[in-house]
Formats: structure tokens, sequence, C-alpha cells
């Protein structure tokens, strides 16, 4: 009967600080998401992308927020739900009745298992992929770009090794006195005409030019003019400037797990390597994959932080002032894992180290906690 009553008691507890740690997450994310929305605006305002395209790229992103943001909230509470059962003497009633400190601690270490777990999938899987697929959704939408991109009497830059000038914008997909220099090649096009309008070829956004000449530079420098009375210029080539090659944040895992394995142990990566796997880079990647599969590691960092508070009693003498000293602890060790993790990177025996450091640490306050709890167990 005890042991079902133990189970009950448990079971209320997590379901209790359940739901209390997604509302705090789910406000907190909701804010830090809106925050990096408001930055990312300029992707609409400078680079001409639909508003859906900008809701779909920040809803995209949400997972990323939630991995940043989840060990902080975790241990918030955590922190709240065992300070608010000690306050109300809940826990007192806990160990008169027999329930085991050590056996309460046991359940709070699976219960974080399981968040330890959930965090891995978000930073290994989940937030590369949908960053990636992020990235992806504006440059699929480089085709519509163009119309709310263009401007009346302003010359745009933002798509890269483009300039463009209109002078004027009779409709959505039409205008006048047009000015575009193209500079793909080697030597730049310049191109001028009276009119132009927008027009799909193959599926391909193109440029319809009216009445106009080309200014090509050759080899000696020389300006070659031809005059034209109609000609289509291809748009789908280009892109915005803030469409780049795939980051590192976003690269499945077991590509970053090879480029590691075969710069640091096999040494058969070409220093000239064009791509991101190369000397250069090679410690943003060990952090990167520090960061993924073991940073999450100190969630039982922060759990082993809760053990002073379990030991404490609430009655004792400057129990308020411990119980602010655990919390920012805590915080300031979340800010801490953060600070490890760009340190990293540097080399594969400082991630061993780091890894390893705090399973070392847990497993000492877990020996304590434990030797500590069996004495007064004998005691009592």
């Amino acid at each position: 009967m005890f042991l079902i009553n133990e189970k009950t008691i448990f079971k209320k507890f997590l379901a209790e600080n359940t739901f209390f740690f997604f509302i705090i997450l789910l406000c907190v994310s909701f804010i830090v998401m809106v925050i990096q929305a408001v930055n990312n605006l300029d992707l609409v305002l400078d680079d001409g992308h639909s508003f859906i395209i900008y809701f779909y790229y920040t809803l995209l992103l949400y997972p990323k927020v939630v991995s940043k943001v989840m060990p902080l909230i975790f241990f918030t509470s955590l922190f709240y739900s065992i300070s608010k059962y000690e306050n109300s003497n809940e826990l007192k009633i806990f160990w008169i009745n027999g329930i085991n400190k050590i056996n309460f601690y046991n359940v709070i270490l699976k219960y974080t298992f399981i968040f330890f777990l959930i965090q891995i999938f978000l930073t290994a899987v989940i937030s590369p992929y949908l960053q990636n697929k992020a990235r992806n959704s504006f440059i699929q939408s480089d085709m519509d770009f163009f119309p709310s991109l263009i401007q009346e009497k302003k010359f745009i830059d933002t798509v890269d090794k483009l300039t463009i000038f209109i002078d004027k914008k009779i409709n959505k997909n039409e205008y006048s006195n047009i000015f575009l220099k193209d500079d793909t090649s080697e030597f730049p096009k310049i191109i001028f005409a009276d009119k132009g309008f927008l027009i799909n070829i193959n599926g391909n956004r193109s440029l319809r030019l009216l009445n106009g000449k080309f200014i090509n530079v050759n080899y000696e420098g020389n300006n070659l003019f031809f005059n034209f009375e109609q000609t289509d210029f291809n748009l789908s080539k280009f892109k915005t400037k803030t469409i780049t090659d795939q980051k590192i944040k976003e690269t499945p895992l077991f590509i970053l797990t090879k480029c590691m394995l075969d710069f640091s142990i096999k040494k058969n990566v070409n220093k000239d390597d064009t791509s991101y796997c190369n000397k250069d880079s090679i410690n943003e990647i060990n952090s990167e994959i520090y960061s993924r599969l073991f940073k999450p590691l100190n969630f039982f960092i922060l759990t082993s932080i809760l053990i002073f508070l379990i030991m404490t009693n609430h009655e004792a003498k400057n129990f308020k002032l411990n119980q602010i000293s655990i919390f920012i602890f805590g915080v300031f060790s979340v800010i801490l894992f953060e600070i490890i993790t760009n340190y990293s990177g540097k080399s594969l025996t400082s991630m061993v180290i780091f890894t390893v450091t705090p399973i070392i640490i847990f497993l000492i306050l877990y020996f304590i906690f434990y030797i500590k709890n069996n004495q007064k167990n004998a005691v009592g």
C-alpha cells in the first residue's frame, strides 16, 4: 500500500512540474521568438520576400529557440516545484512518512533523462533540419521576390551580383526606364531599357525588356554597344544576398561527425577544400557536435544542483538566502555551459574534457548525497 502511495505522490509532483514547465516554456519561447522575428524583419523589408515566407521562416526556427531556453526553464520549473513543496511542508511530510530522499531524487533523475533525450533530439535532428528548410524557403521563393523588391527611383543591390534601378512602376509587373548591371561574369554587363515587364518562361521568372541597349566591357577595356528591340533577361539565376550555402548549424550530424573524424584522426582533409569541412571551420564543427550531443548532459548537472535544495529545511536559519543562492548558481551554470560550448571545439581533447567533466561532477555530488542521506537514516 505504501508503494502505491509513494508512486502516486511522485506522479503528482512530476505532473505539476511538467504543467508548470510547459507554461513557462511557451511564454518565454514565444517572447524570444517575437524578438527574433522583429530582428529578422529586414529579410522582408530589404530582400523583398513576402510576409508568408517570413512567417514560415520564423515558425521553422521555433524548435531552435525551444532548445536554447529549455535548460534554464527546466531548472527553473524544478526549483519552483521543490521550493513550493518545501515551503508548504509537503516535503517534510514525505520524509516523516518514510519516503527516502534518495528515492525522491532518483525519480527526478529519471524525469531528467527524458528531457535529456528530448534535448538531444531537438539539437541533433529537428533543429538542424528545420533551419536548413527555413533557408531553402528563401531559395524557393526567389522567383517571387522581384515585384516586392523593386522601389521607384532607388538603386537596389540586395540581389547578389545584380544592381537594379526602376524609374517608374506602371503596375506590379510592368516598369519603365530600367537600368540593370549584371556582375555574374568577369566583366560587367549594363542594360538600359525604355520598358519592361515580368514573364514566366518554362517556370523561370524573366524580365522582358523593350527598346534598350546593351553595354559590354571586353578584355581590352573597351565598351561595346548593342541596341535591341526586345530581349528576355533571366532573373531565376539570381539569389538575394541572404541566401548562402548550407551552414554548419544546418548540416546533418553524420556529415559533421565524418568531417571531424577525417580531420582529427585520419588527417586526410584537403586544406584547400572549398566546403565547410576544412581547417578554418573544424573548430566550429567540433563545437557544433558538442552542442548537439554532449551539451545536453548538463541537464544532470542542473539536477544535481537541486540536491542542495532537497537537503535544506525551510525552518533552518538562512533558508531563504540559501534558496536564492542555489537558484543563482543554477542560472550561472546555464550561462557557463554556453561559454564552454564556444571553447569545446578547439580540439578533440577539449571536447572530451568538457564532456567527461559534468559526468564526474554529477557522480561526485550524487555520491555525497547518497552517503549523507544514509548517515541521517542510520542516525534516525
